[in-house]
């Protein structure tokens, strides 16, 4: 060990030289104050009477709080330490005059407890660099384990690695199976501080001993290297050095870990690059290399091991993550092409009204004024969007299949029926027109038998044509509208109208229920089954309640439950108004009656265009039913270009 020792540039200590063995003490005089500083090595201070009031107290304190020691020389007459000489950090005081013996004595004392002073300091320093590591470890672990995108987590994984080992650059490899089970590494991620300009291309390695990476994955051990062009010759693995060669790049010191999983699989590599002594430092020549990369220590091993460790089962709740995505993914599919199944003709309804409903979402997320300007959605909340507007009718898999698809007023057996009350009423008619032919030839012969024809002819074919009127009043009135509009006054007149059926009892043209099914003034529904469609809604929010979500998906519910509310209370099935009805689902009501107004051609509905169906939703934004400031943004975002597109290209 070598040792220093400072004093006052009028004391020479070559009366103590000898025996302070030189070759391992080096004295340094102090002239002024930036002198008096503390390197790697113990170090005393030899503070003569002369110099005291060159040295403040407080900057003695600091000299000793950095881990020197002060022996301190009195004057003459002085037989101990004298007032403003603080004795707390005083290593010794030798009275005046006194022996070269008293004063070795005194200065190895201080060289003494000047070492046992750097060696605490060291220990501490050692405590609290290792506290700060287990500190940066656990911070960087809780961001690694929230992050679920794959992509974004293995970006925050390489950086985080770089930045605790000041590596200049890295990559990341991940295990992965072909369609043979045959294992290979994918090139997933590269950074390079110096080079940023370099493009990444991904691409795959066999797992075996031949790469620096397929070698670890195979041993599961980490390789160290000082410097990768420098290989000792009787290793399996070589380095690549297309990098460097392609944009002037020398790749030196190396640090490749395995990550290992809870079950201690191997799931990827990583690779860190050119340990810096300082992390901002840029490596564009070689002498930029040579001063700054320096070999990865013990240390930093340990580190990068515990962050691997970290990274590796976040990578796997990650991909669990995604395969639980994909499944949710494909059952809300599934769901979704179970409704169409039931009623084909509103086939791509619900993927219609999510894509509008997100995309209605992600404007009010950028809408720099109004009322809804605070407002933003996070990724998931998108998502619990998404899902809720594509779950909105899966309620209708609990309505009758009749009623679901019921295109006319009346249904086909019914029209039916009345179709064939018709022809028999026409066949009646005609009877009667042969019956009264027959009768007056029979009665009055061929005598005004012309004219008499001539008459009744003209009379059947008028009751004829006025049977056939009655059948396209039928026609008309079970047509569905899409607004109450229409007059069924040529229609009650001839519900009043009786004919004798077959067996001779008067009956009506049309029944009371059939009269009633031929008023409805909107859509083909009457009041029982409307009311048996809006239970899907509820049918909806039961179902979807049963479904055990994650806490950034438990909304969902609540969201789809509201899509038939009107803010003015005159929606289905609860009525709730105003700010009672979420946000999202306001939203997701206006792209779902666009869609209805606009989709194609159904037999209960003609689609009506564009400009009609936003129309149709002003007046009922006007009326107070519809979130003025949503169909607003709606428009001036051109939500609804999503579904012309769509039509566009189909």
């Amino acid at each position: 060990m070598r040792y220093l020792l400072l004093h006052p540039p009028m004391w020479r200590p070559d009366a103590v030289a000898p025996a302070l063995q030189t070759s391992q003490v080096e004295a340094r005089p102090v002239r002024q104050l930036r002198d008096l500083a503390v390197d790697d090595r113990p170090t005393v201070f030899l503070l003569d009477a002369e110099s005291r009031s060159t040295f403040p107290v407080d900057m003695l304190r600091s000299f000793v709080d950095a881990g020197g020691a002060i022996v301190a020389m009195g004057r003459d007459g002085e037989a101990d330490v004298p007032d403003g000489l603080p004795t707390e950090f005083l290593s010794g005081f030798l009275t005046h005059p006194s022996s070269p013996r008293r004063l070795l004595v005194a200065i190895r004392a201080g060289f003494r407890e000047a070492a046992a002073r750097a060696e605490t300091a060291r220990a501490r320093g050692e405590a609290a660099q290792r506290a700060r590591e287990i500190g940066e470890l656990t911070r960087i672990g809780v961001a690694l384990g929230t992050e679920r995108d794959l992509k974004t987590l293995l970006d925050l994984i390489l950086t985080q690695s770089r930045r605790i080992t000041q590596s200049d650059a890295g990559s990341l490899y991940l295990v992965e199976r072909n369609e043979e089970g045959t294992k290979r590494l994918r090139f997933r991620l590269a950074q390079t501080y110096s080079k940023p300009q370099a493009p990444f291309v991904e691409f795959t390695i066999p797992v075996d001993r031949t790469s620096l990476a397929g070698y670890c994955a195979v041993t599961g051990d980490p390789l160290v290297i000082d410097d990768a062009y420098f290989l000792p010759p009787d290793v399996e693995y070589t380095i690549n050095r297309s990098f460097d060669e392609r944009y002037g790049y020398r790749t030196k010191s190396m640090l490749v870990i395995p990550m290992k999983d809870h079950k201690d699989e191997i799931i990827g590599v990583l690779q860190l690059i050119n340990r810096k002594r300082n992390l901002e430092a840029i490596l564009s020549t070689p002498t930029d290399v040579e001063q700054q990369v320096v070999p990865y220590s013990k240390r930093t091993v340990e580190l990068v091991t515990a962050l691997a460790g970290q990274a590796a089962v976040a990578i796997e709740n990650s991909r669990l993550y995604e395969d639980i995505e994909r499944l949710f993914e494909g059952f809300v599919l599934a769901a979704v092409h179970a409704i169409e199944q039931r009623d084909p003709t509103t086939y791509g309804h619900s993927g219609r009204v999510a894509g509008m409903t997100v995309g209605l979402a992600e404007t009010v997320d950028r809408a720099g004024d109004g009322p809804y300007r605070g407002i933003t959605f996070s990724r998931e909340q998108l998502k619990e969007i998404r899902y809720a507007a594509l779950l909105h009718d899966f309620g209708k898999v609990g309505v009758r299949e009749q009623v679901l698809v019921k295109a006319k007023k009346l249904y086909p057996s019914d029209l039916g029926l009345v179709r064939h009350r018709h022809a028999f009423i026409r066949r009646t008619a005609e009877r009667e027109f042969w019956r009264k032919r027959a009768e007056f030839l029979e009665q009055n012969g061929t005598a005004d038998y012309k004219g008499f024809v001539q008459a009744l002819e003209a009379a059947h074919q008028e009751e004829l044509k006025e049977l056939d009127r009655f059948l396209e009043i039928v026609l008309q009135a079970n047509e569905p509208s899409i607004l109450p509009d229409g007059s069924f006054e040529e229609l009650k007149t001839w519900s009043k109208r009786a004919y004798l059926g077959l067996d001779g009892v008067t009956e009506p043209f049309l029944s009371a229920d059939e009269m009633r099914y031929l008023t409805i003034r909107k859509g083909s529904l009457d009041d029982a089954e409307r009311h048996e469609i809006e239970s899907h809604v509820s049918h909806t929010y039961q179902f979807l309640q049963r479904i055990p979500w994650t806490r950034e998906l438990q909304e969902i519910p609540i969201i789809a439950y509201a899509h038939h509310e009107k803010l003015d209370g005159r929606g289905y099935p609860r009525r709730i108004t105003g700010d009672a009805i979420p946000i999202q689902t306001r939203m997701m009501t206006i792209s779902d009656i666009y869609d209805a107004l606009t989709a194609q051609d159904r037999p209960y509905k003609r689609a009506v265009s564009h400009e009609r169906a936003l129309d149709i939703l002003t007046t009922e934004v006007q009326e107070g039913q519809l979130d003025e400031d949503l169909f607003k943004l709606f428009i001036e975002g051109r939500v609804f270009q999503r579904q012309l597109s769509e039509d566009a290209s189909s």
